[in-house]
């Protein structure tokens, strides 16, 4: 039997999150196994229950959403969050994926795409609800995560290991740099480059490169400095 994936909503509005509660409930593949009504109580049920999934709404009392992503990627990287917001704003939404978040959705969207969104993040794919305007999309030019999936679906097929090695192999770090910096051993980091040169079809490191700055993971004037 497959196991579910985990799930933390973080609301402030009760009958909100049983509204959430009730779709992902109809799903085989997550389940709800906390909830939290503002930031504080939320990062300490993730740190408590190490949720695959965590459901963030950005207007919280006393602390946003998005400073508890923040606080969140710190102690547990390997939880994926969605936020669910009111705000379709393009700052906010920048804002929500530079502190770690892997999708954005508006709330009367989550209705219909919610299971979709959250399928999404769950397989290490950014997700940007299509409600929101393509104004939006294109003007997220300082989240090269995100703007990579929208122009290039090779990109999603990457792991998010995958994507944070290639950017930091992108960035001219060497094996054991990066290896140092993400606790893993040069052997596997170098495992993760073969594995991604081939799932984007490429031959030489210096393509990587240059498909790096094509999606706009790098800055091409800023590696030539």
């Amino acid at each position: 039997m497959i196991r579910k994936k985990t799930v933390l909503i973080v609301d402030d509005h009760p009958l909100y999150r049983e509204g959430l509660k009730a779709i992902i409930d109809r799903s085989l593949a997550f389940e709800v196994i906390g909830e939290a009504g503002n930031a504080e109580a939320g990062l300490q049920q993730a740190k408590d229950l190490r949720p695959d999934l965590a459901l963030v709404d950005i207007s919280l009392p006393e602390q946003n959403g998005i400073d508890m992503l923040r606080d969140m990627k710190k102690v547990l990287p390997e939880t994926r969050a969605l936020v669910v917001s009111m705000h379709s704003r393009v700052d906010y939404v920048a804002e929500a994926f530079r502190a770690g978040a892997y999708g954005y959705m508006a709330k009367e969207s989550a209705g219909e795409g919610l299971l979709k969104a959250l399928e999404a993040v769950a397989n290490g794919e950014f997700f940007l609800d299509s409600s929101l305007s393509r104004e939006v999309i294109l003007k997220i030019s300082n989240t090269p995560d995100a703007l990579a999936v929208v122009i290039d679906s090779d990109y999603g097929s990457l792991t998010s290991r995958e994507q944070e090695i290639l950017r930091l192999l992108a960035e001219g770090q060497t094996a054991k740099e990066i290896a140092n910096r993400l606790s893993i051993s040069p052997k596997t980091v170098e495992n993760h480059r073969i594995n991604i040169m081939r799932k984007l079809e490429l031959r030489r490191p210096i393509d990587l490169i240059r498909y790096a700055i094509k999606i706009g993971l790098i800055d091409v004037e800023s590696w030539r400095d």
